[in-house]
């Protein structure tokens, strides 16, 4: 397995995330959106794992507002790929699949 998970080192989910990959000695890559953010080829594997952008957009984010003036999915892309704070955390990703938000039930599943 290859898992990223891509969070805020702040978000209480993805703690939770970290500490169940952990406690399964199940080795993964820590990614935080705060600082380095997706590449455009993460972030469509995501978008195209999870079902489109309406799943990885991060309503209680404070710059959602911005989103709302968007018309276009690739502009709403492009501001994610600037702003990974506008995700929905923590996003893990193993191979071509992928979740938002915490869901060991589907991690299990990969293993």
């Amino acid at each position: 397995m290859n898992i990223q998970i891509f969070g805020k080192n702040k978000c209480f989910d993805t703690k939770k995330a970290q500490r169940w990959f952990k406690e399964r000695g199940i080795k993964f890559q820590m990614i935080d959106l705060a600082q380095k953010g997706m590449s455009r080829g993460e972030l469509d594997s995501v978008l195209k794992a999870v079902g489109g952008l309406d799943a990885v957009l991060d309503e209680k984010s404070k710059g959602y507002a911005s989103l709302a003036y968007l018309a276009y999915d690739e502009d709403k892309k492009e501001k994610l790929l600037e702003d990974g704070t506008l995700l929905k955390t923590p996003i893990v990703r193993n191979g071509r699949h992928a979740t938002v938000g915490y869901q060991p039930d589907v991690w299990a599943n990969w293993e």
